[in-house]
């Protein structure tokens, strides 16, 4: 699986905006394109951050799919969006715990940077000792881990079923961070938060 990041960032007035755009036109753009296993939205609507992630079954599917989406992509985002930064993904890890809706939960998103030959390394170590202790963090429901080997870039994302829970586990997850960044040998450069409006990734 591969994924498409698109992070756009703006002023929190027109956040809904978008948001109702990206959940209309941009939801039918998307699956009227080959490859399509759904996508997900996640905003901090107090410092007007959106997120959305849509994901591919091929690299191939994703980069024709973005022929179309980066005509179209100006109109739904706008007149939101004063900042644009889209990226590209292998999706190495996913595990989703259940497949209850997470509408209205919160998704802790980590950057993290490593050396390129280190990749497998990194989602080896996730897979074999991360996860195991995210599963234990109550309330949460998916765990994902996002990769591009070439530039030596990932993102860690795990969503919670509710905001209580999210809040909940920041210092639990704050161990498993800092002990699973030594092992893997990452550095973490960034750390957010957002509210999930919807995600339906469809992995199988």
């Amino acid at each position: 699986m591969f994924v498409r990041t698109v992070y756009a960032t703006g002023d929190p007035a027109e956040l809904d905006t978008a948001v109702r755009a990206l959940n209309s036109r941009g939801h039918d753009l998307l699956e009227e394109r080959p490859g399509y296993r759904g996508a997900g939205v996640f905003v901090d609507r107090q410092l007007g951050k959106l997120l959305s992630v849509s994901w591919w079954e091929t690299e191939e599917a994703r980069y024709n799919s973005d022929e179309v989406m980066r005509e179209r992509r100006p109109a739904l985002l706008g007149p939101f969006a004063g900042t644009v930064a889209v990226e590209n993904y292998e999706v190495a890890v996913f595990h989703a715990l259940h497949q209850r809706s997470t509408t209205g939960g919160g998704l802790r998103l980590a950057r993290v940077e490593f050396d390129p030959a280190d990749a497998d390394l990194f989602a080896d170590a996730f897979h074999a000792d991360l996860l195991p202790r995210l599963e234990a963090l109550p309330g949460l429901a998916r765990a994902a881990l996002f990769l591009d080997r070439h530039r030596g870039r990932g993102l860690v994302g795990t969503l919670f079923t509710d905001p209580h829970s999210l809040a909940a586990s920041r210092a639990g997850q704050a161990r498993v961070r800092r002990e699973g960044a030594a092992k893997a040998e990452v550095t973490v450069v960034g750390l957010e938060e957002f509210e999930v409006v919807h995600a339906d990734a469809r992995t199988l």
